[in-house]
């Protein structure tokens, strides 16, 4: 490794310094030099070039663990801890999470529910029970909110709107596509914090004409409905961190990709077994 660390920099720092400082021979790097590489020095090299094809595939949204269980899917036999060691040396890492505002209005005098869901967020079958919750987008236009149904059995997102404006149509919207897409049977649990779109008249009409059973977060309390605060977190990091869409054009494409395209389709979910939604329902 000393001499791995010589020969990387010594087009900055003379040879015989880096040689001095490392208490190593010059006469032993430019040896080490001269013969041809190990065979574990190839496999760990070629380590390397797939650790960056995927990193480059995902857009750099995983981390280690994600990125081991993609090697493995591809027939690559490594561990997580060489896998994390490799990415430390060539400097790949996953985009980093940042803060986020609340778009939660739980001031109104509208009903709540109770909360039926409960924290179980691990049904037995598909369409048992969603959960639902609004983010943000920044543009150059302004705001762009978005909507979004997750079936819990899989972390599918099932629905989703997109609009400038928060209001009830936003959350009907997306309840309206992920009950034309699934087809759900009476007693499904829809799971919502206690905003006011959640509680309007628009939305609990639409609802009750399902048979769907209301369900609803303790007032301020995030771990209610940690799913959605989990899928949040998970597209700040991997697309909208330090971007500003030109457009709020713009940012639907990018969300309709990441969310259809990737997150549904694709992205190991470490809750799955790092199986993406799409094959742990096909897997049943």
């Amino acid at each position: 490794m000393r001499y791995d660390f010589v020969e990387a920099h010594r087009g900055r720092w003379p040879v015989r310094l880096m040689c001095r400082i490392l208490a190593v021979s010059p006469g032993g790097y430019y040896g080490w030099r001269g013969r041809p590489e190990s065979e574990r020095t190839r496999r760990r090299e070629a380590l390397a070039v797939a650790i960056k094809a995927v990193h480059v595939e995902v857009k750099a949204r995983y981390g280690s663990p994600r990125i081991h269980a993609e090697l493995v899917a591809r027939g690559h036999a490594c561990g997580v801890k060489t896998v994390a060691r490799l990415m430390r040396e060539h400097g790949i890492a996953a985009k980093t999470r940042r803060k986020f505002r609340c778009t939660t209005d739980s001031n109104h005098d509208r009903p709540v529910a109770e909360n039926v869901l409960d924290r179980r967020f691990e049904p037995v079958a598909a369409d048992r029970a969603w959960a639902a919750d609004i983010t943000y987008i920044a543009t150059a236009e302004g705001w762009l909110y978005l909507a979004v149904v997750e079936d819990l059995y899989s972390r599918r997102i099932v629905g989703w709107s997109m609009g400038p404006r928060i209001d009830s149509r936003l959350v009907v919207d997306a309840l309206e596509m992920a009950l034309a897409g699934r087809s759900p049977g009476e007693g499904l649990v829809a799971h919502s914090d206690r905003g006011s779109q959640y509680a309007s008249d628009h939305y609990q009409r639409l609802l009750s004409d399902h048979g769907i059973v209301c369900s609803m977060s303790r007032r301020g309390n995030c771990w209610d409905n940690a799913p959605m605060e989990s899928f949040f977190a998970s597209l700040r990091k991997e697309l909208t961190r330090g971007e500003i869409f030109a457009t709020r054009g713009q940012a639907r494409a990018s969300l309709f990709e990441y969310i259809e395209v990737f997150f549904n389709r694709v992205r190991r979910h470490s809750s799955l077994g790092y199986r993406s939604p799409a094959e742990y329902e096909r897997a049943g």
